[in-house]
């Protein structure tokens, strides 16, 4: 999906007056595409790999690991030397890499520069390319900063200090109790998607993790960080009106959703019928991969069972 170059973002109140129009309408383009494709043949296998990072800030002196919101400066600095590269055939293969904006403000999104296809030679170079968007986007970053390929920063909400720089919570657009707006992408898109599903809603995002009990976590338990404010509707007690779950972490922003990171691969098959047995296949992998990573057991500093 492409960003949003020219204009202005609807807040919900706006966006609701055309939603029919945008769903009936989506409905026939998605036709007209599948009349005009359906009956394609012989089309290009292509693929490649989507790795998302977080960028942390490691302060070795006083032992503190913080997301770093710089990402936006450092995103700049990968897109200006990849459009270089188009131009530049002998810095082509120093920078065969592609990048993009996510959701959070300390993520950051690379791919290859261009789509692998079915040969031994594409496989063997999948690895290789990993380490180079590594390389290259360390380019950029200062020297206590590190891109991290994991799924959910364990202390992404705790009490204190988790971003650099600091921002307090509580933000208009999120509402969150524990994460400030400040950590979402500066794009008028995201902190407008996070607004207009919160208004759509009626209330903020609740999602509740179960806790993993040992023998120094009471049962039932209560979380004793979860702050209270009254400047907004949704900031009623989260304990006593039911958001927060007994026995449970309680995450109350989009942010703990969209702010996790993950490796994606994308097909282009070379026909219907392929993308269909290529479907199939995978989708008894995609969870068996998942409970195999066991990748997110950490939310707001709390071990989740």
């Amino acid at each position: 999906m492409g960003l949003l170059s020219l204009g202005t973002p609807m807040p919900w109140a706006e966006a609701k007056e055309y939603a029919d129009h945008v769903r009936a309408h989506g409905i026939i383009q998605f036709l007209n595409l599948w009349a005009a494709t359906k009956d394609s043949q012989k089309d290009c296998l292509l693929w490649g790999d989507e790795i998302e990072y977080m960028v942390v800030d490691m302060d070795d002196d006083n032992k503190r690991a913080k997301l770093s919101l710089r990402v936006w400066e450092i995103l700049q600095e990968l897109t200006n030397e990849e459009e270089e590269a188009k131009t530049n055939p002998a810095k082509k293969l120093l920078v065969n890499s592609s990048w993009h904006p996510e959701y959070g403000r300390y993520m950051l999104e690379g791919t290859p520069g261009e789509p692998y296809m079915g040969l031994p030679r594409d496989l063997l170079a999948v690895e290789g390319n990993m380490k180079l968007r590594r390389q290259l986007a360390r380019k950029f970053m200062k020297p206590s900063e590190i891109p991290i390929t994991f799924t959910s920063y364990p202390r992404l909400g705790c009490l204190g200090e988790f971003v650099e720089p600091h921002h307090d919570p509580h933000g208009p657009a999120a509402r969150s109790l524990f994460v400030p707006d400040e950590i979402i992408n500066a794009h008028a898109r995201f902190p407008t998607l996070t607004a207009n599903i919160r208004t759509r809603r009626g209330s903020k995002v609740a999602i509740n993790m179960p806790i993993f009990h040992d023998k120094n976590t009471p049962k039932p338990f209560i979380d004793p960080t979860i702050p209270t404010f009254t400047d907004y509707p949704e900031d009623k007690n989260a304990i006593e009106e039911g958001a927060a779950l007994p026995d449970h972490i309680y995450l109350d922003a989009m942010a703990f959703g969209m702010g996790c990171c993950c490796l994606q691969i994308t097909f282009q098959a070379v026909n219907v019928v392929e993308a269909r047995k290529i479907y199939d296949q995978m989708a008894p992998l995609g969870p068996i991969m998942l409970a195999l990573t066991a990748a997110a057991p950490i939310y707001r500093g709390y071990l989740s069972d």
